[in-house]
């Protein structure tokens, strides 16, 4: 059961029936007993929820002994209790590979993992800081733990922002149902109409990187820019529409990114709960800013390696992270000679034209490193990197050589009007327009006009159907 099957929107549709039927007290009840139905369905095998269920256990011990002692020591032993299974299921076989040349083992991986643990970490480190205090009820731990929205891809929630929603049971509210119905149609729309027709291109070039080169080698990496954006954003929109359905907010974990005027902008408008998990729990604890600049850039590099770590194992994750924190060391250290340029040119730094530059900059700085985190080792990433630059075959642009790939003269225009919309709606959103707001103010009929079209749009021209796979969200597999 995924986010777009039809399956999940009638066990959402049941969900939402008992929910609002119940008396207040209860309503969290019908979420505990939905998350665990929908994590066994997603599991497909009671064994993973067995292994969340330990993790659970564990994790409410630790917070009620931290409460208590507040050491330092438990905190460490706890976050260390969390990591392992992580480590083992996601990196184990690497690891297994570099130091023991074993072959692979067939590891349990429970659905989510890379996401809770970083949740259940951010629990108890706010226990041992006095932040919050820990949840005595071992049942509701549960429900916050394995909420089912955003269990799968996040975005990862902290306890303080989300517990008080889960457990005090929400009032239907219309505004928040219709921006939650608007926020699932628009997860469809970017999965569907633009990540699942981008992958096409995307996987026919790294599938023949030695064959494809040079310029194949730029689309792709634009385009796979743009799928990981949609597709993520796809999931992330799904869950906090699914969520406001129950009255509930979860946090925001994309501002239009492509609009980032630099690198360190990028990260602060890209998988935000994420950035801020890492800022909060890593950076600060470190010195952050605070010690020098040599020591920033120390904490900025290991906050990046961090990051890269947990997204996957092997060096081209490593490169990854750390060309973002060479884009940000880089940034700062020629931030004077930006400015004394700027001026010389006589651009304003937010002058139209010079946010569009820094924009398009930060885009391919941004693609460049995402080349190697698409790609199936480093050295086939640096191999496709190298022949964007060495090879020039523009022809690839004149001829029909594009519509060999994957993708059909119609599919690249549903495609790029799709993309286009996606555009020109981050815009106005940046700009302070809220679609979800003005579709509420419509008449109910044009609002249904509005959804039936959209659903029409995308069952039609959206990449959905025989030989299409509902469960591949890109971030599922981190």
């Amino acid at each position: 059961m995924t986010y777009l099957s039809i399956t999940f929107y009638l066990f959402v549709a049941a969900a939402l029936l008992f929910y609002y039927i119940l008396p207040l007290r209860y309503r969290w009840i019908v979420l505990l007993l939905g998350s665990i139905f929908f994590y066994r369905q997603a599991m497909g095998n009671s064994a993973g929820l067995a292994v969340v269920l330990v993790t659970v256990t564990a994790a409410y011990g630790a917070g009620l002994l931290l409460e208590r002692w507040k050491s330092k020591s438990i905190l460490a032993g706890a976050v260390l209790l969390m990591v392992l299974p992580w480590l083992c299921v996601k990196n184990g076989n690497y690891i297994l590979e570099i130091l023991l040349h074993k072959s692979a083992v067939n590891w349990i991986v429970p659905v989510g993992i890379s996401f809770y643990t970083l949740q259940v970490i951010s629990y108890l480190a706010d226990i041992y800081r006095g932040r919050i205090t820990a949840q005595k009820n071992p049942v509701k731990f549960i429900l916050f733990f394995l909420f089912f929205p955003q269990i799968v891809q996040g975005p990862i929630p902290r306890y303080d922002r989300l517990a008080d929603q889960l457990y005090a049971g929400r009032r239907f509210d219309e505004r928040m149902v219709v921006g939650g119905f608007y926020r699932i149609l628009w997860g469809f729309f970017l999965k569907l109409m633009i990540a699942s027709q981008a992958a096409r291109f995307v996987d026919c070039v790294y599938e023949s990187y030695q064959i494809y080169v040079g310029y194949y080698v730029l689309v792709a990496g634009i385009l796979y820019s743009i799928e990981l954006y949609a597709d993520f954003a796809a999931c992330i929109s799904i869950s906090k529409g699914v969520a406001n359905l129950f009255g509930i907010e979860l946090a925001d974990n994309f501002r239009h990114p492509y609009l980032a005027v630099s690198v360190k902008d990028f990260w602060h408008r890209w998988h935000i709960s994420l950035s801020e998990w890492l800022k909060d729990y890593i950076y600060i604890p470190l010195g952050g800013s605070r010690k020098g600049r040599i020591r920033t850039y120390i904490n900025l590099i290991l906050t990046f390696l961090v990051s890269a770590i947990w997204h996957g194992a092997g060096l081209r994750f490593l490169v990854w992270g750390m060309m973002h924190a060479a884009y940000q060391i880089i940034g700062d250290l020629t931030r004077n000679i930006q400015r004394k340029a700027a001026t010389i040119l006589g651009l304003g730094e937010s002058a139209g034209l010079t946010l569009w530059i820094r924009r398009v900059w930060t885009f391919l700085c941004v693609m460049a490193a995402w080349i190697l985190f698409r790609a199936e080792s480093l050295k086939k990433g640096l191999q496709m990197l190298f022949s964007m630059f060495r090879v020039r075959n523009l022809w690839i642009f004149t001829n029909d050589s594009l519509l060999q790939m994957g993708l059909e003269w119609k599919e690249w225009m549903v495609l790029g009007v799709s993309v286009l919309i996606l555009f020109v709606v981050s815009i106005k959103q940046e700009q302070g327009v809220s679609f979800s707001e003005l579709i509420f103010r419509q008449p109910l009929y044009v609002r249904w006009l509005l959804y039936l079209a959209a659903i029409f749009g995308i069952m039609t021209y959206g990449g959905y159907g025989q030989g299409y796979d509902a469960q591949a969200f890109i971030y599922g597999g981190f």
